[in-house]
Order: structure tokens, then C-alpha cells, then sequence
């Protein structure tokens, strides 16, 4: 089924780049806006806007009645959810197809199936994906946490199953940390997801973060469009994302690629993700986790393999084939991304609040700063 109008189910950054191309490609798109965003950018530069109201997340793109509605009512035969928000919820998804509105993104059951790390790892390891040694068991008394922290072997790190984004998330390097470490990890993971299940895996000091793209359709074809490597971040968010990785030898990216695309398959996997690996000193590489969505760095590998991922995803959605085979696809050149983050908003604002950092030229190689005073932050 080919799409006239696309309406997409998220704001700012992610909102402008599914729309140029739905622009690119002649499709028809609708925002929605809460009461916040209805002087933002993106509600300017779509075809229709539909105010949902609300001032936060939870009144507003959280909300599925909403979004669904408003895409009945401008008769958007699809959604796209963009990154964060309602993108890996499975039941959005599977309300989206008993509507009989396209989700732009996998099937729910994809979706499902990696939303829990435990349950990630087993299916992984079934299909002979290297996983993180370490212990994901149901029980999680503390004292078979501890006989298996101990089993494993310091310095472990403790993960919440549910999560994500580093919450629930705490290194522990000695058995004295461990009681205080568990418990503030149950606290923060059951705050954050509902779910305090935890699972142990091994911490390793020198270890690079690779994730590698994948791709799937509805007619079982999986590949992978190379690696970026995020190994630099500050408390668990990536701050840079590069391709190719320096580190990576052919065979290592070879066999990496080939793992990525097994644990696509392993899931049925039907649109754009990412599968994200450790690589350890001694050369080996582990599973991490798949994340069921589009991802906010996927620029750098539309620059370095000349996709448009976005346009992908669309075409996949509309049951469309890949139109091409592993063997067709090779990177050039080297990108990378920077992420800029404000981690002391309140600080921020009491020491520079009336000065506002911009930026000039258009050399891609150069990027330079000023200060300009102003009234407000």
C-alpha cells in the first residue's frame, strides 16, 4: 500500500528530517503540537498541524488516543514515531495495525521481544550471538545476586532489564559496594520503568561501544548497514558517534555485520534498528541490546553509505522489498557527530542566563562560536 499523507507522531529535530523526506518523496505531512510547541518550526513546515494539546509529554505525544484520532481525522494512512516518545512501544504499534494506520518502524512482536534485556540475551544467545558473561536469571534475591556478582567476578555492572538511558545502571568494583549498589539500582529502575529486574554482566574498564545498523522488510530480507562506534560518553549517554570505526579490521566488521543480521533475523525484524556490541581488549565482541527504532545518529551512516534511511523505513512500511543486497552496499569516507549537552540547566542559567551561544559559517570542517548578549537564556 503506497502513502499520500504520513502523519508523524513526534516534534522538533526528528519531526523536520521525516519531513523532508515525505517532502522528497510527494508524500503529504501532518504534525501534531501540544499547547507548547504551537509556535514551534516543525508545526510551520508541515502540510496540515493538528494541535493535541497538553503542555508535557504525558498530556500529549504520550497520548495513543490522540494521536490516533488525529490521524483519522486527516486520514493519514501511516505514523511515524520518530526516536524517544511512543517509538519502541509495542502496543502503539499493534493499536496502530488494528486501526489499520501503518507504523512506521517494526512489528510489534519485534518490538516485545527486545524490550526486556533478559530476554534479549537468551534469544541472542540461542542463535549463537556472543553475549556479556554474567547472570539474568528470575530470581533476584539479593543473596543470589551476590553468589552470582561473586561467580562472575568484580568489577560487574549491574543493568536494569527494562531500561535504558544508564537509569538503573551502576558499576560495582568490590563486595562491600554490592548491597548499596543493588538497591539503588532496583529503586532507580523501578522509578523510571516500572520494573525493578536487574541482571549482572561483566564491566569491562577498556571496552569500545560499536552499534551496527540493520535493516529488514517484510519479505525476510535483513542487512546491515555498518558500524558507528560511540565508545566516548559522559554517565551513559553518547556524546561521539563516528563511522567506520577505527578500530574495527574487515574480518572484525565482517563478523560484527554478520551478528547484527542473526540477531535481525532472530526477531523477524522489520524496519530500521540498531544492534549494539562491546568490543574488549583481547578482541572478542559481545551483544548488548537492539534498539527497535530509528536512532538520532543514523546521519552519520546516511553519509557514509549515501541512504536515506528515512526513505527506507517509509518504503519497508509500504511492504516494499530492499532494493538492494549486502553485497551492494560499501562506505566512503568518514563521518562524525557531536552532541552538545547542558547537564546543570539550573546553573547554566544562573551564571550565563543573558547570553545565548550561536554559531556562523559554512565551512563543514570548521565550526565557529560567539556570544551574543541578550534578555534571555
Amino acid at each position: 500500500m503506497l502513502f499520500d499523507k504520513i502523519l508523524i507522531a513526534n516534534r522538533g529535530e526528528i519531526a523536520l528530517r521525516v519531513m523532508r523526506t515525505c517532502r522528497k518523496m510527494g508524500i503529504t505531512t501532518v504534525a501534531i503540537y501540544s499547547d507548547a510547541d504551537q509556535n514551534a518550526f516543525f508545526t510551520q513546515y508541515a502540510d496540515e498541524a493538528i494541535c493535541i494539546g497538553g503542555h508535557q509529554p504525558a498530556e500529549s505525544y504520550l497520548l495513543q488516543d490522540k494521536i490516533i484520532a488525529a490521524a483519522q481525522q486527516v486520514g493519514a494512512q501511516a505514523i511515524h514515531p520518530g526516536y524517544g516518545f511512543l517509538s519502541e512501544n509495542a502496543q502503539f504499534a499493534r493499536r496502530c495495525r488494528t486501526e489499520g494506520i501503518a507504523f512506521i518502524g517494526p512489528n510489534p512482536e519485534a518490538i516485545e521481544a527486545m524490550g526486556s534485556k533478559i530476554g534479549a540475551k537468551k534469544i541472542m544467545r540461542e542463535r549463537g550471538v556472543p553475549t556479556i558473561p554474567g547472570y539474568d536469571g528470575a530470581d533476584q534475591n539479593f543473596d543470589t545476586l551476590r553468589t552470582e556478582a561473586l561467580r562472575v567476578g568484580f568489577p560487574i555492572l549491574l543493568k536494569a532489564s527494562a531500561g535504558g538511558g544508564g537509569k538503573g545502571m551502576r558499576i560495582v568494583r568490590q563486595e562491600l559496594e554490592l548491597s548499596k549498589a543493588i538497591q539503588a539500582a532496583q529503586r532507580e529502575s523501578e522509578a523510571a520503568f516500572g520494573d525493578g529486574t536487574l541482571l549482572i554482566e561483566k564491566y569491562f574498564d577498556s571496552a569500545r561501544h560499536i552499534e551496527f545498523q540493520i535493516f529488514g522488510d517484510q519479505h525476510g530480507n535483513a542487512l546491515h548497514c555498518f558500524e558507528r562506534e560511540c565508545s566516548i560518553q559522559r554517565r551513559y549517554q553518547k556524546i561521539i558517534e563516528e563511522s567506520p570505526s577505527p578500530i574495527l579490521s574487515p574480518a572484525l566488521r565482517q563478523a560484527m555485520g554478520e551478528a547484527a543480521v542473526s540477531a535481525a533475523r532472530a526477531i523477524g525484524y522489520d524496519n530500521a534498528g540498531t544492534v549494539e556490541f562491546i568490543v574488549v581488549p583481547d578482541g572478542n565482541f559481545y551483544f548488548l541490546e537492539v534498539n527497535t527504532r530509528l536512532q538520532v545518529e543514523h546521519p552519520v551512516t546516511e553519509m557514509v553509505t549515501g541512504l536515506d534511511l528515512v526513505q527506507l523505513q517509509i518504503e519497508v512500511a509500504q511492504g516494499k522489498a530492499l532494493p538492494f543486497a549486502q553485497a551492494d552496499l560499501e562506505q566512503r569516507g568518514h563521518a562524525i557527530e557531536v552532541r552538545l549537552y547542558a547537564e546543570d540547566a539550573a546553573t547554566i542559567y544562573a551564571r550565563y542566563g543573558h547570553y545565548t551561544l550561536l554559531g556562523y559559517g559554512q565551512c563543514p570542517t570548521r565550526y565557529a562560536l560567539r556570544y551574543r548578549r541578550t534578555n534571555r537564556f
